[in-house]
């Protein structure tokens, strides 16, 4: 929804990136593009906990304040800075420190996804998350693992249009995003995004029904026994009743967890739906792919290796003739950009003014038309010659001022 500009909401949540377990993520990485992100700094310097506390975090501030340097260079010059803390928090400051600048040493042979993996593990944050075993414990753990396959799939597509896939722009690409979810006016149309439990009691024209896969729908946590599976299905069936002139399943003949790319099998809920009441179809090859598939590279595949909905796994149903195009054979990932971060020092954030011209990497020249937020959320609408106006976070911008 998000790449195709489709206004949506979640009903009974927050957006995907306003939750605590993917904002600490993001912040540490925000911290290793810039340690002087204080902001981020006081978000994770004690989560996972590691025995610093807010006493100590209020003195770094202090610190940092009357000598004018940032609390992560206050952390870094302890020895020289005279802070009434006691040897064990002087120790754990330093390991915070040592694990921030070893994130950013990986990150100089890792391309964005391997170092937001280096940083979840060794910050052990899923460790932290697996404490809670209810159903929204899990979900947390799905949502970070979800984060992830969003960085693997924000690198490849700017990639794919030879575009900046650094992580100081997907975290800029991110940081829009947040403000657009606030931005959106109430009462225009969009998509309803909701658990089938909300969905109870509503009905809505056109229904989308989606992640039909063994393992997802029906969860895994559910197969094992008769009662949680005929629970499962009863939630299908309260789904597919919402929709009051049609609804659309579909399913993935593969995804990506934690990374990986997996096959999946359709959900067998699919097989207990009477024929009559459903239409197949094949998916259309979007156009954007169409410059990616040349039989010269690839070679021609044949026709029983390529995998349709409705004929792999154990769901050998006929897909009918009004197919809408031709299947597409999986395409492995190209290799991954590696990523740049800064060290101390390094990237500030340049002091811009309304009327300033300015000059982007991506974008060029442009002249600065508009300036909000403050901090790390200043932001600038700067239009852009031949490009058209684009609102930049400056923290990540790398703006040039040009005489």
């Amino acid at each position: 929804l998000r790449k195709r500009d489709i206004p949506y909401r979640i009903y009974g949540g927050v957006s995907f990136y306003q939750r605590k377990e993917i904002k600490d993520v993001l912040s540490y990485l925000r911290l290793l593009v810039n340690p002087n992100d204080e902001e981020a700094l006081k978000r994770v310097i004690n989560y996972p906990a590691r025995g610093i506390g807010n006493t100590t975090i209020e003195k770094l501030t202090v610190a940092a304040n009357e000598h004018k340097i940032s609390i992560f260079e206050v952390i870094e010059k302890l020895d020289s800075i005279d802070i009434r803390v006691n040897s064990g928090t002087r120790g754990k400051l330093a390991d915070f420190a040592t694990m921030i600048r070893s994130f950013q040493v990986e990150a100089q042979t890792k391309n964005a996804f391997e170092v937001a993996q280096y940083v979840i593990k060794h910050t052990r944050i899923i460790r932290d998350l697996e404490t809670d075993t209810t159903p929204e414990g899990v979900s947390r753990i799905e949502n970070v693992q979800e984060l992830l396959n969003g960085i693997k799939d924000f690198i490849e597509n700017q990639q794919s249009r030879n575009e900046d896939a650094s992580l100081s722009y997907f975290l800029e690409d991110v940081a829009l995003a947040t403000d657009f979810d606030k931005e959106k006016d109430p009462e225009q149309d969009r998509v309803s995004l909701m658990t089938i439990h909300l969905a109870k009691g509503l009905e809505f024209k056109y229904v989308y029904i989606v992640g039909l896969e063994e393992n997802l729908f029906p969860s895994a946590m559910s197969i094992n026994t008769r009662s949680e599976l005929e629970e499962e299905r009863r939630l299908f069936y309260v789904a597919l009743t919402r929709a009051q002139k049609q609804v659309y399943l579909s399913y993935a003949e593969s995804r990506y967890r934690w990374g990986k790319l997996i096959d999946c099998d359709p959900s067998r809920f699919l097989e207990e739906i009477d024929e009559h009441f459903l239409d197949y179809i094949t998916p259309k090859v979007p156009k954007s792919l169409n410059r990616f598939i040349d039989e010269d590279i690839f070679g021609s595949v044949p026709k029983d290796k390529i995998r349709v909905p409705g004929t792999s796994g154990n769901y050998q149903k006929k897909v009918q003739s009004k197919n809408v195009g031709d299947p597409v054979p999986f395409i492995a990932p190209r290799n991954l950009k590696k990523i740049s971060t800064v060290t101390k020092g390094e990237q500030p954030e340049v002091d811009v003014a309304v009327g300033n011209r300015v000059e982007h990497g991506k974008f060029g020249i442009g002249e600065v038309m508009h300036l909000e937020g403050s901090g790390s959320n200043r932001k600038a609408e700067i239009r852009f010659e031949g490009v058209g106006v684009k609102k930049l976070l400056l923290q990540f911008a790398k703006l040039k001022i040009l005489e």
